[in-house]
């Protein structure tokens, strides 16, 4: 068995403490928070730490917190013997390069520590400074995902401009949208069948052919309509991905 320590307990740590914990080739020994309150979703008290000093000699060490703060933290781990990788998908694999051993396991997926996820299902993006050590986090991956990919720093940052705007926009739209059914005194359950279906089309059809709408068809009267119903931030992204959608299709404007 691999010996993992989990370094953070924010959304990443708490779902791969949970994924990890279910893999028999794996062994969490300990789960590192300078705050220990926040360890909570540990069942094993001998297995929460909050002084680094306390961190014991293991295979993996997974540094899943916030970007800004992946490189003071690996500073103090050095000289750690096992391999230390970080969990971002925008910070470069050469942060770490003080270490002999280190690497990037990214998992893309969004994380909420209260909705459940199949980790068997979602990509994790790998690299590695070796191939011995790009093979041995093949090792670690496989264990939990069935979907592992080397990906480089250069193609993880398009990675995550990418999933910034399939998840974190997308998700902003539901938003505005739910808050204007509201205001029109509309269920935004409404809704839910449209999204749902939105996404699974992209099963079988490229986004590109996806594609439906007003902008699309050029429906300047309906585009018009909707415009005169919206005003501030509403109404400037509708104007920009009205003009995006057509430019991409090449419609005429």
């Amino acid at each position: 068995m691999k010996k993992v320590v989990i370094i953070g307990a924010g959304n990443v740590a708490t779902h791969l403490y949970q994924s990890f914990k279910k893999a028999k080739q794996l062994d969490v020994i300990q789960v590192f928070n300078r705050n220990f309150e926040k360890l909570h979703f540990v069942k094993d008290e001998e297995q929460k730490v909050s002084v680094l000093e306390d961190l014991k000699e293991a295979d993996l060490y997974i540094i899943a917190i916030n970007d800004e703060a992946i490189e003071e933290l690996a500073e103090k781990l050095y000289p750690k013997k096992g391999m230390i990788v970080h969990t971002s998908g925008s910070q470069a694999m050469q942060i770490l390069s003080k270490f002999e051993n280190h690497g990037v396991f990214y998992p893309l997926q969004t994380f909420s520590k209260n909705k459940q996820v199949d980790f068997s299902e979602i990509p994790v993006c790998l690299e590695a400074n070796s191939e011995e050590n790009l093979e041995f986090l093949k090792v670690i991956a496989s264990a939990v995902s069935n979907r592992v990919f080397k990906v480089d720093s250069e193609q993880r940052k398009a990675l995550h401009v990418s999933a910034v705007f399939v998840n974190n926009f997308s998700n902003h739209l539901f938003t505005l949208a739910a808050d204007f059914c509201k205001k029109e005194d509309l269920p935004f359950d409404i809704l839910r069948p449209l999204i749902k279906e939105t996404v699974v089309k992209l099963e079988s059809l490229d986004p590109y052919a996806a594609q439906t709408g007003p902008a699309l068809r050029n429906d300047q009267k309906t585009i018009s309509a909707h415009l005169e119903m919206l005003d501030g931030d509403r109404k400037k992204i509708y104007t920009i991905l009205t003009e995006s959608i057509q430019k991409f299709h090449g419609k005429k404007l």
